[in-house]
């Protein structure tokens, strides 16, 4: 790395910082005097209304942070930053952020029902298919190598669409997505500085930057006082849809990054692993008990830690430590063990942690004389 590229990702995430401390309590401003609140009661666990547009400052925030940089390089230093397939892919992914940006807010305002949800979704997930970000390699993972765009780009599609609702359903606490965000962020960052991968290093740093001021507020502002916000799922589906993103780009194969990254189709999703994994067990759960799997309750990670006595803040911490745990842990053991015996065993915790929380839950609930079962 050369000292002007860092400098410049210092800029990314300086000015996504900045702009979002700006926006964000004009939007809370906005939110108390149009009386725009996510509303209590049923399975929220907050007693007071508290807007929840926090998410409408990302999208902007983000883009102008990151293509303000752009701009600088290539009029400050000469030439072009990015090439014309870079180019393209970055112009598809702003099209179909907006897209879900504008989905997100008319849900967040009015409603939206999921099969409308799923349907624009998936024309992002295809678009940005389409223009290049597209899962073409699965690195050995169970036998297979290289996939082709038959079987690529349906496939991609599907991964961005699990990931855009993985994120949105583990907003269920104060500060666990953007907690969970920031640290994928921040890991993306630097393992797209390391490659050199500039555009994508601005990026990751700049969702960084803009998160910071919303997790102060969304975990330590005070909501009598008007000074807490929810990122509601404008905000969801623009972090989903930016980890998805990012996540497949380092999973494409690539000769120089399959060197510094090896196994790379398991360590570009390291850091989505909690929410990935979470909403496969809460799927799976509600089809066993005859559920629709499309039917909210109190069965993600979040709500089972609550369950075991926790606080909010403390199962927030908890669970942002074990999403950093398996990131970290699968960038090293990555080099030592086969992606496909990589992925069973972080299966393999992940369910023998389930398990062990679920008997002490309900050794809790026998002990209170509550009735027995899942949370």
């Amino acid at each position: 790395m050369d000292l002007i590229h860092i400098a410049e990702i210092i800029m990314a995430g300086s000015a996504g910082l900045v702009l979002s401390a700006v926006v964000l309590p004009r939007i809370s401003l906005v939110s108390f005097r149009c009386r725009l609140f996510d509303q209590t009661g049923g399975r929220k666990l907050h007693t007071v209304p508290i807007p929840r547009l926090g998410g409408v400052a990302f999208f902007p925030c983000i883009m102008m942070s990151v293509l303000s940089v752009i701009v600088f390089h290539n009029l400050r230093w000469g030439g072009n930053l990015q090439d014309a397939s870079l180019t393209i892919h970055l112009f598809v992914l702003i099209c179909s952020l907006f897209l879900l940006y504008l989905m997100g807010m008319m849900d967040d305002l009015v409603g939206v029902r999921y099969r409308s949800k799923f349907v624009v979704q998936g024309i992002c997930g295809a678009a940005l298919a389409a223009s290049g970000f597209c899962i073409d390699h699965f690195h050995g993972l169970f036998g297979i190598h290289a996939v082709p765009a038959v079987v690529g780009i349906p496939f991609t599609v599907l991964v961005i669409v699990f990931i855009l609702n993985a994120v949105n359903l583990i907003d269920g606490i104060d500060g666990l997505a953007s907690g969970l965000g920031m640290i994928a962020f921040l890991v993306f960052g630097c393992m797209f500085a390391r490659l050199s991968w500039w555009v994508y290093a601005y990026i990751s740093f700049a969702s960084f930057g803009v998160l910071v001021p919303f997790f102060r507020s969304n975990v330590f502002g005070d909501a009598g006082r008007g000074r807490k916000i929810f990122m509601g799922d404008t905000g969801s589906l623009t972090i989903g849809l930016l980890l998805a993103v990012l996540a497949i780009r380092l999973g494409m194969t690539d000769p120089v990054k399959d060197l510094v990254f090896p196994g790379a189709i398991v360590t570009a999703f390291s850091c989505l692993i909690v929410p990935m994994l979470d909403v496969v067990r809460v799927v799976i759960h509600r089809l066993r008990t005859g559920n629709s799997p499309f039917l909210p309750d109190r069965n993600h990670i979040h709500h089972k830690f609550i369950a075991l006595g926790m606080t909010q803040r403390r199962a927030m911490v908890t669970i942002v430590g074990i999403a950093l745990l398996f990131a970290v842990s699968n960038v090293l053991l990555v080099r030592v063990l086969s992606t496909t015996l990589l992925f069973l065993l972080d299966v393999a915790v992940w369910t023998v942690m389930h398990c062990i929380i679920t008997v002490r839950i309900n050794a809790l609930r026998r002990a209170s004389g509550s009735p027995d079962g899942q949370p």
